[in-house]
């Protein structure tokens, strides 16, 4: 769907931070409707090339927008610590690594139906890159494996968490939750399983089959259930992901130019300049965690191997933008 002309008028005349809002929940009111049962596949395609519109704004008029991300968004690694430091004990944060907006309507719609109660849903920031580390160092831990097996000790920014970090299934995870007031549960899911829909005639369509099924089922609400038993429980994410596998292809001389530099990623920290093209296809942008290179926008090219059609850390929205909800059991 174009992007309206309000729309436009507010990216182009508005303060960043205005300017970054409206993006935010414009990705939002798409991703967050209600998906009718056995439109899954269709649906989410449909919304994941609607907001390809406002990428493409981001690619060309706007492209300039990026270097005012990190001092316009409100980013997940700052809403959660002081999302935590305004609770008393009996605080839950369920981190879903790679969650998109794309899935919270299935969050929304089973935490009705299953008697919680939703107090707040909204989107938030990644971090530059939009990997998984950065998220973690943001927030005071080594690495996402730190978390396992309640190893992070004292110095992050949640004090007093009992964590956890791992990719078993949901049932097993429950079982690892404690009684203590105050947890931190940080799953694999669904970034681990981004690789096995690689395979021509999957991406984003039997992914979006996979996280159905996970979302309504009985197993992951266990989960949540057990989190939120006696806590306030926050579900959110690192990052997003990208349909790659939906972008069009470069031209070759593009091309040749993004697999030296990118590979089949969508970042790279080695190199201090970006490309000469106008408007500029990657950027060079300074954020809290150095200096990298970013591609801009909705583009994928031949590499060795292919180019992955799931994939994250690149400059488009759905990369950048994560759900925050918090739940409560009614």
């Amino acid at each position: 769907m174009a992007l309206s002309l309000e729309m436009i008028r507010t990216l182009q005349n508005s303060q960043p931070t205005d300017a970054w809002s409206a993006i935010l929940a414009h990705a939002w009111q798409i991703c967050s409707q209600t998906i009718p049962v056995g439109k899954a596949e269709s649906e989410i395609i449909k919304r994941d090339r609607a907001i390809g519109d406002v990428d493409l704004y981001l690619t060309t008029a706007g492209w300039d927008l990026w270097l005012t991300y990190e001092l316009s968004v409100k980013r997940t690694s700052e809403v959660l610590p002081q999302w935590w430091d305004a609770h008393t004990p009996g605080r839950g944060v369920l981190v879903l690594d790679a969650l998109s907006l794309r899935e919270v309507p299935w969050i929304l719609s089973q935490a009705e139906a299953r008697g919680f109660t939703v107090h707040s849903a909204k989107p938030t920031g990644a971090e530059l890159p939009a990997d998984t580390t950065p998220f973690a160092k943001a927030l005071g831990f080594s690495q996402r494996s730190a978390l396992g097996n309640n190893g992070a000790g004292g110095s992050h920014r949640l004090p007093g968490a009992c964590t956890e970090s791992t990719d078993i299934e949901w049932t097993a995870c429950a079982e690892l939750v404690g009684s203590e007031p105050d947890w931190v549960f940080w799953h694999h899911w669904p970034d681990h399983r981004l690789h096995d829909h690689d395979d021509p005639g999957k991406g984003l369509s039997s992914l979006s089959k996979e996280v159905e099924s996970h979302l309504t089922g009985d197993d992951f609400w266990t989960l949540v259930g057990r989190l939120a038993h006696g806590r306030r429980l926050i579900i959110t994410s690192d990052h997003g992901y990208a349909a790659s596998g939906l972008f069009p292809d470069s031209d070759k001389k593009q091309n040749e130019y993004l697999k030296k530099i990118y590979k089949s990623g969508r970042w790279n920290s080695d190199q201090k300049e970006a490309g000469a093209w106008a408007p500029p296809i990657d950027l060079a942008i300074q954020s809290v965690h150095g200096h990298h290179l970013y591609m801009n926008g909705r583009r994928k090219w031949k590499s060795a191997g292919g180019y992955p059609t799931l994939t994250h850390g690149g400059l488009t929205v759905l990369e950048v933008a994560v759900p925050f909800i918090e739940i409560s059991r009614s």
